[in-house]
Protein backbone atom coordinates (compact mmCIF):
# COMPACT_ATOMS: atom_id res chain seq x y z
CA UNK A 1 0.00 0.00 0.00
CA UNK A 2 3.02 2.34 0.64
CA UNK A 3 4.16 1.68 -2.61
CA UNK A 4 1.37 2.36 -4.55
CA UNK A 5 0.05 5.58 -2.50
CA UNK A 6 3.90 7.06 -2.13
CA UNK A 7 6.31 5.53 -4.13
CA UNK A 8 4.44 5.08 -7.19
CA UNK A 9 2.76 8.72 -7.49
CA UNK A 10 6.29 10.29 -6.09
CA UNK A 11 8.01 8.51 -9.13
CA UNK A 12 5.66 9.97 -11.79
CA UNK A 13 6.05 13.13 -10.18
CA UNK A 14 9.86 13.09 -10.92
CA UNK A 15 9.44 11.16 -13.91
CA UNK A 16 7.17 14.13 -15.04
CA UNK A 17 9.42 17.24 -14.64
CA UNK A 18 12.38 14.91 -15.83
CA UNK A 19 11.49 15.63 -19.11
CA UNK A 20 9.92 18.18 -21.30
CA UNK A 21 9.43 19.25 -25.02
CA UNK A 22 10.71 21.98 -26.82
CA UNK A 23 8.97 22.97 -30.34
CA UNK A 24 10.12 23.55 -33.65
CA UNK A 25 11.59 27.18 -34.50
CA UNK A 26 12.37 28.11 -30.70
CA UNK A 27 14.91 27.27 -28.12
CA UNK A 28 14.64 26.58 -24.02
CA UNK A 29 16.93 28.29 -21.42
CA UNK A 30 17.48 26.46 -18.23
CA UNK A 31 18.71 26.97 -15.13
CA UNK A 32 19.73 25.49 -12.00
CA UNK A 33 19.43 26.92 -9.00
CA UNK A 34 18.49 30.37 -10.43
CA UNK A 35 22.05 30.16 -12.69
CA UNK A 36 21.79 29.51 -16.52
CA UNK A 37 23.30 26.28 -17.44
CA UNK A 38 22.52 25.76 -21.03
CA UNK A 39 20.00 26.19 -24.05
CA UNK A 40 17.77 23.19 -25.20
CA UNK A 41 17.01 22.89 -28.96
CA UNK A 42 13.55 21.24 -30.36
CA UNK A 43 13.04 18.06 -29.13
CA UNK A 44 12.25 15.44 -26.25
CA UNK A 45 14.88 17.31 -23.49
CA UNK A 46 16.11 15.94 -19.99
CA UNK A 47 16.61 18.16 -16.86
CA UNK A 48 17.10 17.71 -13.16
CA UNK A 49 13.98 17.11 -11.63
CA UNK A 50 13.20 20.11 -8.83
CA UNK A 51 16.74 21.34 -9.70
CA UNK A 52 16.73 22.39 -13.26
CA UNK A 53 13.99 24.99 -14.12
CA UNK A 54 13.26 25.69 -17.78
CA UNK A 55 14.01 29.66 -17.42
CA UNK A 56 11.87 30.67 -19.83
CA UNK A 57 11.41 29.67 -24.33
CA UNK A 58 12.25 31.96 -27.37
CA UNK A 59 11.02 32.11 -30.67
CA UNK A 60 13.43 31.68 -33.66
CA UNK A 61 10.57 32.47 -36.11
CA UNK A 62 10.71 35.55 -37.83
CA UNK A 63 8.54 38.29 -35.78
CA UNK A 64 7.08 41.64 -36.83
CA UNK A 65 7.10 45.00 -34.97
CA UNK A 66 4.56 48.08 -36.41
CA UNK A 67 5.86 51.45 -35.30
CA UNK A 68 4.10 54.39 -35.82
CA UNK A 69 6.64 57.62 -35.71
CA UNK A 70 5.05 61.36 -35.92
CA UNK A 71 7.39 63.85 -36.80
CA UNK A 72 8.44 67.03 -38.37
CA UNK A 73 9.70 67.60 -42.25
CA UNK A 74 12.53 69.75 -43.81
CA UNK A 75 9.16 72.17 -44.45
CA UNK A 76 7.60 72.42 -41.30
CA UNK A 77 4.81 69.33 -41.77
CA UNK A 78 4.02 66.98 -39.50
CA UNK A 79 3.87 63.10 -40.89
CA UNK A 80 3.34 60.21 -39.00
CA UNK A 81 5.14 57.14 -40.67
CA UNK A 82 4.62 53.48 -40.33
CA UNK A 83 7.93 51.39 -39.95
CA UNK A 84 7.47 47.50 -40.06
CA UNK A 85 10.89 45.65 -38.63
CA UNK A 86 11.01 41.89 -39.32
CA UNK A 87 13.50 40.52 -36.87
CA UNK A 88 14.23 37.31 -35.40
CA UNK A 89 16.52 35.53 -32.48
CA UNK A 90 19.79 34.59 -33.87
CA UNK A 91 20.32 30.69 -32.83
CA UNK A 92 23.35 30.81 -31.54
CA UNK A 93 22.74 33.67 -29.55
CA UNK A 94 19.73 33.08 -27.18
CA UNK A 95 21.53 33.25 -24.56
CA UNK A 96 22.25 37.29 -25.03
CA UNK A 97 18.89 37.46 -26.44
CA UNK A 98 17.33 36.52 -23.21
CA UNK A 99 19.57 37.94 -20.70
CA UNK A 100 20.40 41.11 -22.09
CA UNK A 101 16.90 42.86 -23.10
CA UNK A 102 14.26 42.65 -20.72
CA UNK A 103 11.68 43.98 -23.38
CA UNK A 104 13.33 43.58 -26.90
CA UNK A 105 10.39 45.19 -28.92
CA UNK A 106 10.75 48.82 -26.38
CA UNK A 107 14.58 48.70 -27.50
CA UNK A 108 13.48 48.73 -31.29
CA UNK A 109 10.99 50.75 -31.15
CA UNK A 110 13.40 53.11 -29.24
CA UNK A 111 15.95 52.76 -32.10
CA UNK A 112 13.00 53.58 -35.25
CA UNK A 113 12.03 56.60 -33.58
CA UNK A 114 15.18 57.88 -33.09
CA UNK A 115 16.42 57.07 -36.55
CA UNK A 116 13.31 58.79 -38.13
CA UNK A 117 13.33 61.62 -36.56
CA UNK A 118 16.85 62.32 -37.21
CA UNK A 119 16.32 61.42 -41.04
CA UNK A 120 12.84 62.79 -41.79
CA UNK A 121 14.05 66.33 -40.64
CA UNK A 122 16.04 66.61 -43.21
CA UNK A 123 13.88 66.25 -45.98
CA UNK A 124 11.40 68.51 -47.54
CA UNK A 125 7.47 66.51 -47.70
CA UNK A 126 7.79 65.18 -51.48
CA UNK A 127 11.40 64.04 -50.80
CA UNK A 128 9.61 61.64 -47.85
CA UNK A 129 7.60 59.95 -50.20
CA UNK A 130 10.50 59.20 -52.62
CA UNK A 131 13.30 58.39 -50.25
CA UNK A 132 11.47 55.95 -47.99
CA UNK A 133 13.19 53.17 -48.96
CA UNK A 134 16.34 55.46 -47.76
CA UNK A 135 14.93 56.05 -44.40
CA UNK A 136 14.12 52.10 -44.12
CA UNK A 137 17.81 51.44 -44.90
CA UNK A 138 18.57 53.79 -42.31
CA UNK A 139 16.77 52.17 -39.85
CA UNK A 140 18.15 49.32 -40.42
CA UNK A 141 21.54 50.02 -41.03
CA UNK A 142 21.61 51.06 -37.12
CA UNK A 143 18.86 48.42 -35.49
CA UNK A 144 21.48 45.63 -37.10
CA UNK A 145 24.29 47.34 -35.71
CA UNK A 146 22.36 47.65 -32.60
CA UNK A 147 20.58 44.58 -31.87
CA UNK A 148 22.98 42.27 -32.99
CA UNK A 149 25.20 42.40 -29.94
CA UNK A 150 21.95 41.45 -28.04
CA UNK A 151 21.34 38.34 -30.00
CA UNK A 152 18.43 39.30 -32.33
CA UNK A 153 18.93 39.51 -36.40
CA UNK A 154 16.97 42.42 -38.01
CA UNK A 155 15.88 40.73 -41.40
CA UNK A 156 14.18 43.86 -43.39
CA UNK A 157 13.00 47.21 -42.51
CA UNK A 158 9.98 48.93 -44.52
CA UNK A 159 8.27 52.18 -44.24
CA UNK A 160 4.80 51.28 -45.07
CA UNK A 161 3.01 54.16 -44.81
CA UNK A 162 3.13 57.58 -44.89
CA UNK A 163 0.10 59.96 -43.44
CA UNK A 164 0.88 63.82 -43.30
CA UNK A 165 -1.85 66.13 -41.56
CA UNK A 166 -5.28 66.23 -42.99
CA UNK A 167 -4.71 69.87 -44.01
CA UNK A 168 -1.95 69.33 -46.02
CA UNK A 169 -2.73 65.80 -47.74
CA UNK A 170 -6.14 68.03 -48.83
CA UNK A 171 -4.19 70.11 -49.99
CA UNK A 172 -1.84 68.30 -51.60
CA UNK A 173 -5.37 66.46 -53.74
CA UNK A 174 -6.00 69.98 -54.49
CA UNK A 175 -2.64 70.47 -56.18
CA UNK A 176 -2.55 67.19 -57.52
CA UNK A 177 -6.80 68.05 -59.26
CA UNK A 178 -5.78 71.21 -60.58
CA UNK A 179 -2.44 69.50 -61.93
CA UNK A 180 -4.89 66.90 -64.31
CA UNK A 181 -7.29 69.91 -64.92
CA UNK A 182 -4.33 71.78 -66.65
CA UNK A 183 -3.14 68.62 -68.50
CA UNK A 184 -6.59 67.85 -69.59
CA UNK A 185 -7.10 71.37 -70.58
CA UNK A 186 -3.60 71.38 -72.70
CA UNK A 187 -4.81 68.01 -74.48
CA UNK A 188 -7.71 69.47 -74.84
CA UNK A 189 -6.38 72.48 -76.49
CA UNK A 190 -4.47 69.80 -78.87
CA UNK A 191 -7.24 68.10 -79.75
CA UNK A 192 -9.44 71.54 -80.89
CA UNK A 193 -6.20 72.48 -83.00
CA UNK A 194 -6.07 69.24 -84.30
CA UNK A 195 -10.19 69.42 -85.80
CA UNK A 196 -9.22 73.29 -86.54
CA UNK A 197 -5.91 71.68 -89.07
CA UNK A 198 -7.66 68.62 -90.50
CA UNK A 199 -10.66 70.99 -90.92
CA UNK A 200 -8.81 73.79 -93.02
CA UNK A 201 -6.94 70.87 -94.91
CA UNK A 202 -10.12 69.25 -95.91
CA UNK A 203 -12.05 72.78 -96.77
CA UNK A 204 -8.64 73.29 -99.26
CA UNK A 205 -9.21 70.23 -100.70
CA UNK A 206 -12.41 70.89 -101.36
CA UNK A 207 -11.51 74.11 -102.81
CA UNK A 208 -9.01 72.39 -105.15
CA UNK A 209 -11.28 69.95 -106.55
CA UNK A 210 -14.45 72.77 -106.65
CA UNK A 211 -11.77 74.96 -108.51
CA UNK A 212 -10.58 71.42 -110.69
CA UNK A 213 -14.03 70.97 -111.47
CA UNK A 214 -14.64 74.53 -112.70
CA UNK A 215 -11.51 74.30 -114.96
CA UNK A 216 -12.83 71.09 -116.53
CA UNK A 217 -16.28 71.84 -117.20
CA UNK A 218 -14.84 75.75 -118.89
CA UNK A 219 -12.72 73.32 -120.69
CA UNK A 220 -15.86 71.35 -121.62
CA UNK A 221 -17.74 74.46 -122.73
CA UNK A 222 -14.55 75.37 -125.02
CA UNK A 223 -14.58 72.54 -126.41
CA UNK A 224 -18.39 72.43 -126.98
CA UNK A 225 -18.47 75.69 -128.54
CA UNK A 226 -15.36 75.00 -131.01
CA UNK A 227 -17.58 72.26 -132.24
CA UNK A 228 -20.66 74.24 -133.02
CA UNK A 229 -18.23 76.79 -134.93
CA UNK A 230 -16.91 73.90 -136.97
CA UNK A 231 -20.32 72.47 -137.34
CA UNK A 232 -21.29 76.08 -138.65
CA UNK A 233 -18.68 76.78 -140.80
CA UNK A 234 -19.43 73.24 -142.90
CA UNK A 235 -22.85 74.66 -143.80
CA UNK A 236 -21.00 78.12 -145.06
CA UNK A 237 -21.22 80.17 -141.51
CA UNK A 238 -17.97 81.90 -141.08
CA UNK A 239 -16.16 82.23 -137.99
CA UNK A 240 -17.47 85.52 -137.04
CA UNK A 241 -20.92 84.83 -137.74
CA UNK A 242 -20.92 81.33 -135.75
CA UNK A 243 -19.44 83.42 -132.64
CA UNK A 244 -22.08 86.08 -132.61
CA UNK A 245 -24.96 83.15 -133.41
CA UNK A 246 -23.54 80.92 -130.40
CA UNK A 247 -23.32 83.84 -127.91
CA UNK A 248 -27.09 85.21 -128.80
CA UNK A 249 -28.16 81.08 -128.26
CA UNK A 250 -26.66 81.37 -125.30
CA UNK A 251 -28.48 84.17 -124.10
CA UNK A 252 -31.93 82.93 -124.79
CA UNK A 253 -30.97 79.74 -123.32
CA UNK A 254 -30.20 82.09 -120.24
CA UNK A 255 -33.51 83.54 -119.99
CA UNK A 256 -35.27 80.50 -120.48
CA UNK A 257 -33.26 78.75 -117.80
CA UNK A 258 -33.98 82.14 -115.09
CA UNK A 259 -37.40 82.07 -116.94
CA UNK A 260 -38.01 78.35 -115.83
CA UNK A 261 -37.31 78.85 -111.78
CA UNK A 262 -40.86 78.60 -109.47
CA UNK A 263 -39.33 82.07 -107.62
CA UNK A 264 -37.54 84.12 -110.12
CA UNK A 265 -38.78 87.18 -111.54
CA UNK A 266 -38.28 87.96 -114.77
CA UNK A 267 -37.96 91.37 -116.31
CA UNK A 268 -37.43 91.88 -119.74
CA UNK A 269 -36.55 95.23 -121.48
CA UNK A 270 -38.69 96.13 -124.37
CA UNK A 271 -37.01 96.70 -127.37
CA UNK A 272 -37.78 96.43 -131.46
CA UNK A 273 -37.04 93.79 -133.80
CA UNK A 274 -34.31 96.33 -135.45
CA UNK A 275 -32.83 96.81 -132.11
CA UNK A 276 -32.26 93.05 -131.81
CA UNK A 277 -31.05 93.14 -135.35
CA UNK A 278 -28.72 96.31 -134.40
CA UNK A 279 -27.63 94.02 -131.38
CA UNK A 280 -26.64 91.09 -133.55
CA UNK A 281 -25.07 93.04 -135.66
CA UNK A 282 -23.00 94.68 -132.99
CA UNK A 283 -21.72 91.65 -131.25
CA UNK A 284 -20.45 90.12 -135.03
CA UNK A 285 -18.79 93.72 -135.18
CA UNK A 286 -17.21 93.11 -132.13
CA UNK A 287 -16.58 89.22 -132.79
CA UNK A 288 -15.22 90.73 -136.00
CA UNK A 289 -12.73 92.99 -134.30
CA UNK A 290 -11.69 90.67 -131.69
CA UNK A 291 -10.56 88.11 -134.50
CA UNK A 292 -8.98 90.48 -136.18
CA UNK A 293 -6.46 91.64 -133.17
CA UNK A 294 -6.31 88.31 -132.32
CA UNK A 295 -4.90 87.58 -136.33
CA UNK A 296 -2.82 90.78 -136.11
CA UNK A 297 -0.88 89.72 -132.59
CA UNK A 298 -0.24 86.34 -133.66
CA UNK A 299 1.03 87.82 -136.68
CA UNK A 300 2.78 89.87 -134.87
CA UNK A 301 4.66 87.06 -132.69
CA UNK A 302 5.49 84.95 -135.94
CA UNK A 303 7.45 87.95 -137.22
CA UNK A 304 9.02 88.52 -134.06
CA UNK A 305 9.99 84.69 -134.38
CA UNK A 306 11.48 84.58 -137.47
CA UNK A 307 13.48 87.55 -136.66
CA UNK A 308 14.91 86.44 -133.53
CA UNK A 309 15.60 82.86 -135.44
CA UNK A 310 17.66 85.11 -138.59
Amino acid sequence: MLFYTIVLPLGLLLLFFTFFIVKQQSAAVVERFGKFVNVRQSGLQLKIPLIDNVAGRLSLRIQQLDVVVETKTKDDVFVKLKVSVQFKVIKEKVYDAFYKLDNPADQITSFIFDVVRAEVPKLILDDVFLKKDDIAIAVKSELQEAMTEYGFQIIKTLVTDIDPDAQVKESMNRINASEREKVAAQFEGEAQKILIVEKAKAEAESKRLQGQGIADQRREIARGLEDSVKVLNGVDINSQEASALIVVTQHYDTLQSVGAEANSNLILMPNSPQAGSEMLNNMVASFTASNQIGEEMKKARMEQKDKESK
